[in-house]
């Protein structure tokens, strides 16, 4: 067992037991306390997971994601319906779960002080409480990730079949969930065999990682079957949407954990950066920190064994998912990174430990728990789509048989969760003209190269017909567009038989993380 941090005592131990009781409880609500309504992703993915069991491998296959959140979602939706609520519910649900598996998590890696510490962290996380107000895998990846370490040092420390198996299933189970793991597999891996090779270097060593690293393979084994459907989704899928990542995005990873996801990207806020400086120090200080004394933490360069291990994968993981992403031109967000937030949040729960005054390290704990709470709570207002009130115009003014288009495609699946009986108008979306539901990733941007605005425009107007309005949902400035959006808008104007055009929703993107306009256009009266 790692040794402890010195325990508080008197009325800093009160203040500090109900501060994370608090903590703790607030993290929890705002686990299934969002006013959003469903974004493109999410809309999408409860799409997907709504068909029956059979279609939805296809259904991914030109979607890009593996399948077992889906799944899940998909048998969750049977039993608890659709609404925002209950879709989201699943993911608040895996939040909760994961608290009492990082306290586990921490008390293994630094005792039951970095465990509580490691459970405060967490609930008060801005990035683990918007994924748990979100119908996507990233809550499930910090769950399993949780019980991979688990299984992993017990695996290593005592390798039964129960065990050894427990780590092979929750390897294939990340597989399953996000393809990040994949480099998340591959560097516990790399850590393995040096383990198995230090191992077999120096004598007396009672640890024996072989067995645990025979149990990953076996693990990622299980992924073979969805394989041919992952080649197929790396050649044709992709991420069309943003341009490739630097080396830099390693830092932005971390600095992405500590604000709201759906905020402007370019407006980081001020309890955001002082999360994101606490974070980096207590990280430097378990990897390097050796108290002295309370005033006095000295660096050790040769780095501290309890942080190496951690420090090693976190790392690891994000250079080589970010040199796959260069070398594939695949996009990076911070989301993808969620297979490293909890070890990189067990790091930094570590961090506290080096520091031997009662006082500095419950004053630097509460300044992270009160900056995660601040940018957490904004998650209860923060707008993710436009998408309600460009709904709420359609359905106050449209009528049966009116086209519906949206440039891009990436605008339709929210909007079309809103609009009230979509089935009464004709819907489509350009670059390929199809229904809205489902957004085809597969070869995206030659599809968007090809995609001809004036050619949509008349298909648009042939439908509509002398009596029909056309109402275009559009968005400028999305990656591989160009002026395309702008250019529909304009040709359906002045096309034949076509009167005018009417502004109803102008984009706020300041307001919004996925803003659109809404026009409408109206036939020439006859």
């Amino acid at each position: 067992m790692p040794e402890e941090i010195p325990p508080l005592t008197g009325r800093l131990r009160t203040a500090a037991i109900a501060g994370v009781a608090l903590v703790i409880v607030v993290g929890i609500v705002l686990r299934f306390w969002t006013r959003s309504a469903l974004w493109l992703d999410e809309a999408l993915t409860v799409n997907i997971a709504r068909l029956p069991l059979h279609e939805i491998p296809n259904a991914l296959k030109h979607d890009g994601a593996p399948p077992l959140y889906y799944y899940l979602l998909h048998f969750w939706m049977k039993l608890f319906g659709q609404s925002n609520l209950a879709v989201r519910s699943l993911s608040g649900i895996i939040g909760v779960i994961t608290l009492p598996v990082a306290y586990l998590c921490g008390k293994r890696f630094g005792g039951p002080s970095v465990g509580w510490v490691l459970v405060a962290l967490l609930a008060s996380a801005p990035f683990a409480v918007f994924y748990a107000t979100e119908s996507r895998m990233y809550a499930l990846v910090i769950l399993l990730t949780g019980c991979g370490y688990l299984a992993l040092e017990r695996a290593v420390v005592a390798p039964n079949k129960g065990n050894l198996a427990a780590v092979a299933v929750v390897a294939a189970a990340l597989l399953y969930t996000q393809y990040w793991s994949l480099y998340l597999v591959a560097v516990v891996g790399i850590w393995l065999v040096a383990n198995i090779v230090r191992a077999n270097n120096v004598a007396g060593t009672r640890a024996k990682p072989w067995p645990a690293l025979i149990a990953l393979a076996v693990g990622a084994l299980l992924f073979v079957p969805w394989v041919p459907t992952f080649l197929y989704q790396s050649k044709h899928t992709g991420t069309p949407w943003a341009a490739p990542p630097n080396f830099s995005a390693v830092i932005n990873a971390v600095t992405g954990f500590t604000d709201n996801q759906a905020s402007n990207p370019n407006a980081v806020t001020e309890q955001g950066r002082l999360l994101a400086v606490v974070y980096f120090a207590l990280m430097a200080l378990a990897l390097f920190g050796v108290a002295r004394s309370e005033r006095i933490v000295e660096l050790d360069l040769h780095t501290r064994p309890r942080a190496r291990g951690a420090v090693f994968v976190v790392v690891g993981t994000l250079f080589l998912a970010i040199g796959g992403g260069i070398l594939t031109a695949s996009a990076f967000s911070s989301r993808y990174a969620a297979v490293v937030f909890l070890p990189l949040l067990m790091v930094v729960a570590l961090g506290t430990a080096t520091l031997l005054s009662p006082r500095l390290r419950t004053g630097l704990l509460a300044v992270a728990l009160v900056a995660g709470l601040a940018a957490s709570v904004q998650n209860i207002t923060t707008q993710r789509t436009q998408a309600p009130k460009v709904a709420a115009v359609i359905n106050a003014h449209a009528q049966p048989g009116d086209v519906i288009a949206f440039c891009p495609d990436q605008l339709g699946p929210d909007v079309y969760r809103v609009v009230d009986h979509p089935g009464r108008y004709y819907m489509r979306t350009f670059p390929r003209n199809i229904a809205p539901q489902i957004v085809d990733w597969v070869d995206y941007s030659t599809a968007v190269h090809h995609g001809h605005p004036g050619v949509f425009a008349t298909s648009l107007v042939a439908h509509a017909g002398p009596t029909h309005r056309i109402w275009l949902v559009w968005q400028p400035g999305y990656q591989l567009y160009q002026t395309k959006c702008e250019e529909l808008a304009i040709d359906l104007l002045h096309a034949p038989g076509i009167a005018g055009g009417h502004n109803w929703v102008v984009n706020s993107g300041t307001r919004y993380y996925e803003p659109m306009n809404l026009t409408e256009y109206a036939p020439t009266p006859r």
